[in-house]
């Protein structure tokens, strides 16, 4: 947004998103000063000019209630003559229904604009056999495909232009003024729908696709019997003690009983389901099921319950005891007068799920839609097992009813990461026989093949990102929708924490937890350059306080990233910088097989300053340590929070001191400043914790590491600092023929007179050229003198820098002792 006046405006930032989605993330650049928001616990108050978002549903309260969008929506004061830039992060589980994946992005900007695009990137393991992006829909309109001809794929919307190959694809809507003018002019365009299905292997596919067979036909099938129960003031049924087959004669009844149904001011939930559960017990305990068949009970209300039973707790017990696990309740509650908490634990107690239908949604639609889903049962009692110590920390195993078109999604983290295939076995039943199927899934091939492609694409995080994120966004689901159904607080307090803890290791915006934006002053001043070769970033405003470290404090690597060597034997310094690219992952120590620890840490971008020589900064945005002994136990440090994952995982934020030690790892975190890690009492490193309040564009908050202690560290030790724990250096001069040949490598003038001898650094049978320099570390309040070694420290370290990005954060490169990846 661009504030073209000289008075400060206000900036409305308002977006719908998926209602099943959590944010992530969320960013204002104003003036030219970047405001992030922070994942906090919701009942936290924060004191200060500080807003906390909230996720609206259209009115209705929304706690893990699942309606189709809801709206984002902050305001922001943008100073005179100046922009902002808002950035906006949400991830969803996209839900296989009928078949297809459907993706929605709104496109309301309320205003037609010079520059509108939206990009789609698809990437799957399997093949992508059917894509279409149907006109934009908005409100009552549907996108649905084209009813006259079903096989016909809709139009695509004005600009749009896909491109793909087996097993990607990148589909672009960028409409200009003009287009967006002939869609709407107001600039409310609609949802841009991206739907697409791939290649499904048989097997598993083609056992359920043959038993579907018997089953499906339309909405209602002939094998089918149904009933209609009506509940207002009082309870009416269509057909008294009895479900009637589907014959053309019933459903023209069946029509007629509808049409003169009149409303008659109350909602009796309890009855309605009493009724309707008897109506079912009575008929399967005469009637022997029929193949595929599975007893379902559709509850349709537009209103609370204000007749009979009217206690929700009552209610719930009641259903429970009458349905007593032998149907499956799917509840819909439509507008804006009914209680969908309620609604959605009375599903979830009984095997089915809820809908939500807004009284401006189109009702007919949603409703054949809804029930398209639930209406050709494939499978029940599904279990899905693995081989005995292959997995753990595994979502949801069981699942009540597997319907046509849909899947089932599990995550969890293997046990060992180097295995090539996972043996799954899946149990079920399918009315009166037993199912069981079983496969080895490939691993290692497709995950290298998704991780290329999704770089190749989207040149953001690896596989291994998505899917440990995926597993958090299951888990969080899963922990709440436990804590609606649990009927004891102690269990809803306890899967509550559990809920928060995830939500906040993984920064989602869940109903445990609230965004808090940090609002602009806008009297702002402009960002400092700073940025000389050797300058520190922390500035003035760093949040820390630090505490005194440990005074053998040796090898930091701090800033951007900036690296100082002691070489305490030497008794002398020698400090470099690393250029890498965002997303790197450098080795820092590895001495795995002899003490067990290896250090990695994973860099971030940011903009150089202005006029600075560089093309952008790095800093070190994750630090993780992973010791294979007594134990195998894994340590990942962001600036916000400490994960340990040994015995079981704990999740520690770094704003609170707090200690830790087990198993002789010890972690000690003093709040807002330092983390100190311990392993067997003999090494020990330091991680500060940098955070600005305001930071410039090319700040970025980051950590800084330091080896404290190296006494258990092997002589065989390497890595960017580990190399240099044993060794010794050494100050010399360079030859004058080696300096001639420097300074033409750089670029010099051949014909420059010869310069004299310059420095060097003696390291192994290496000559390093070197300039004395000071550095700052420790949060800039200690400042150490040192022999600076440019280009990547090339020729200070063994091979290059390259040789020391490795593959992911938890990479041991031991093989099997390799980090058990999710």
């Amino acid at each position: 947004m661009i504030n073209r006046v000289s008075a400060a405006k206000e900036g409305v930032f308002q977006i719908q998103i998926p209602a099943a989605a959590y944010i992530s993330n969320f960013t204002m650049i104003i003036g030219g000063r970047v405001f992030p928001s922070e994942v906090r616990e919701k009942e936290k108050k924060l004191k200060g000019k500080k807003k906390e978002t909230k996720k609206p549903g259209n009115g209705a309260k929304a706690d893990n209630i699942e309606s189709e969008m809801e709206t984002f929506r902050i305001a922001a004061s943008i100073p005179g003559k100046n922009k902002a830039t808002f950035l906006l992060a949400y991830e969803e589980l996209l839900q296989r229904r009928l078949g297809k994946y459907e993706h929605v992005t709104s496109v309301r900007p309320q205003q037609l604009v010079s520059k509108l695009s939206v990009e789609v990137n698809i990437v799957e393991h399997s093949e992508i056999t059917y894509l279409e992006t149907p006109q934009l829909r908005n409100g009552r309109t549907s996108s649905s495909t084209n009813t006259a001809n079903p096989n016909s794929k809709p139009e695509a919307p004005l600009s749009t232009v896909v491109n793909r190959t087996k097993t990607t694809c990148k589909v672009t809507f960028s409409p200009n003024i003009m287009q967006q003018a002939r869609i709407a002019r107001n600039g409310m365009l609609g949802d841009f729908v991206v739907r697409y299905d791939v290649e499904r292997e048989l097997g598993i596919g083609d056992i359920q696709t043959k038993e579907a067979l018997f089953t499906i036909l339309k909405d209602l099938r002939p094998e089918d019997h149904f009933n209609i129960v009506s509940f207002s003031n009082r309870i009416k049924v269509w057909q008294q003690g009895k479900l009637v087959p589907v014959t053309p004669d019933n459903i023209r009844d069946a029509k007629k009983f509808i049409y003169l149904l009149s409303p008659s001011g109350g909602t009796n939930i309890n009855g309605g389901i009493q009724t309707g559960a008897a109506l079912l017990s009575d008929y399967k305990a005469n009637h022997r099921r029929t193949q595929g068949s599975v007893s379902l009970i559709i509850f349709l209300t537009d209103g609370r319950p204000t007749v009979g039973e009217t206690q929700s707790s009552n209610i719930l017990s009641n259903t429970k005891e009458a349905v007593q696990e032998q149907s499956c309740l799917f509840s819909i509650g439509i507008g804006n007068d009914v209680d969908y908490r309620l609604l959605e634990r009375m599903a979830l107690e009984n095997c089915g799920m809820m809908r939500r239908i807004y009284e401006d949604a189109d009702a007919r639609t949603m409703l054949k839609g809804f029930y398209d889903e639930i209406g050709t049962p494939l499978l029940s009692d599904i279990h899905i097992d693995y081989t005995e110590d292959t997995v753990e920390y595994v979502t949801q195993k069981l699942f009540t009813n597997y319907f046509n078109g849909s899947e089932i999604v599990i995550a969890g983290k293997l046990s060992d990461q180097s295995t090539d295939s996972l043996h799954v076995q899946m149990k079920a039943s399918n009315s009166d026989k037993s199912i069981m199927l079983e496969m080895d899934v490939p691993l290692q091939d497709k995950a290298k093949e998704v991780e290329k492609n999704i770089k190749s694409l989207v040149n953001t995080t690896t596989e291994k990102d998505y899917i440990e994120r995926l597993w958090g966004y299951l888990s969080v689901k899963e922990l709440l929708q436990s804590r609606l159904r649990s009927e004891s607080s102690r269990e809803r307090e306890t899967l509550s924490d559990q809920a928060k803890n995830l939500s906040l290791t993984y920064n989602f915006v869940t109903p445990v937890t609230s965004m808090v934006i940090e609002q602009p002053d806008i009297q702002m001043d402009k960002p400092r350059d700073d940025d000389a070769d050797d300058a520190d970033p922390l500035d003035e405003e760093h949040r820390e306080k630090p505490q005194s470290l440990h005074r053998n404090t040796k090898q930091p690597a701090d800033g951007d990233p900036h690296f100082v060597v002691d070489f305490p034997l030497s008794k002398m310094a020698v400090c470099f910088n690393i250029n890498g690219e965002p997303g790197d992952v450098l080795r820092l120590v590895t001495d795995h097989k002899n003490s067990g620890v290896t250090v990695n840490g994973k860099l971030i971008g940011a903009p150089a300053p202005v006029n600075s020589h560089k093309k952008q900064r790095t800093y070190f945005s994750t630090i993780t340590i992973m010791v294979s002994k007594p134990q195998r136990s894994y340590i990942e440090i962001t600036p916000r929070k400490v994960i340990l994952d040994s015995k079981d995982r704990m999740v520690l934020p770094c704003d609170k001191t707090s200690a830790v030690e087990r198993d002789g790892l010890a972690v000690s975190i003093v709040g807002k400043s330092n983390i100190t890690v311990t392993v067997q009492g003999s090494v020990s490193f330091v991680i500060l914790v940098h955070h600005y309040k305001n930071p410039a564009p090319y700040q970025r908050d980051h950590l800084g590491f330091y080896i404290s202690s190296s006494k258990g560290l092997s002589s065989d030790s390497h890595g960017l600092l580990g190399q240099f724990l044993y060794q010794e250096v050494s100050i010399t001069e360079m030859p004058v023929n080696v300096t001639i040949h420097e300074s033409l490598l750089n670029g010099t003038k051949s014909n420059q007179e010869p310069q004299s001898p310059s420095t060097a650094l003696k390291l192994k049978d290496r000559l390093v050229p070197a300039v004395k320099k000071q550095r700052k570390i420790h949060s800039g309040r200690h400042q150490v003198d040192c022999w600076f070694v440019k280009n990547n420290a090339a020729k200070l370290i063994d091979g290059v820098y390259q040789d020391y990005v490795v593959s992911h954060l938890f990479d041991t490169a031991t093989g099997s002792d390799m980090y058990n990846e999710l």
